[in-house]
């Protein structure tokens, strides 16, 4: 293949992917800079990796792969680097912080959400949020789609009982109030 060509061919993976990726990235990266470098970090492999990465259907989902490797390296690194910031945030007054962060989990649904550990978000957010199918998971995941099954299941369960219990039930098609 001549470089034109390879170029041409990344352009057009780049236009069709580039707002799927940002997408992804900005609602997982807090910063604007850290999710800059993270997308472009996951084009940049692209780049080096294009005549050996998948093509056609399985390149989005492996280019949704690349970039999640991509911010747990970032975040890796971050915990690295501010290990002695930790150490003096366990010291200050946590109840600053959890009226903070009360207000932005108001729902029960965010509540539960964020109770799940951070693999189970992951993987329950690419599904909803992004979008992918099982096959494109078990790409993204590189693993089979019998584990992404059973994973996608195990951590829908755990979304459902973390979940308060519904408080209206349906019984023949009348409402009645659960106590």
């Amino acid at each position: 293949m001549t470089d034109a060509a390879r170029h041409e061919r990344f352009e057009a993976a780049y236009r069709e992917l580039y707002a799927p990726i940002c997408g992804y990235t900005l609602r997982r990266v807090r910063e604007p800079e850290d999710a800059a470098e993270v997308i472009a970090e996951t084009f940049a492999t692209l780049w080096r990796r294009f005549d050996r990465c998948p093509q056609g259907d399985e390149l989005r989902p492996w280019l949704f792969g690349v970039a999640r490797r991509v911010i747990a390296n970032q975040r890796r690194g971050e915990r690295r680097r501010s290990a002695l910031g930790e150490r003096l945030i366990e010291n200050l007054d946590r109840d600053v912080f959890e009226t903070a962060d009360s207000a932005q989990e108001s729902s029960s649904l965010a509540r539960a959400f964020a109770s799940l550990s951070e693999s189970d978000r992951e993987l329950l957010s690419l599904v909803a949020w992004e979008g992918l199918t099982r096959e494109e998971l078990a790409v993204a995941f590189g693993t089979s789609r019998a584990v992404v099954r059973l994973r996608l299941h195990r951590a829908s369960k755990r979304l459902h009982a973390a979940l308060p219990p519904t408080q209206v039930r349906f019984t023949g098609g009348q409402e009645h109030e659960w106590t």
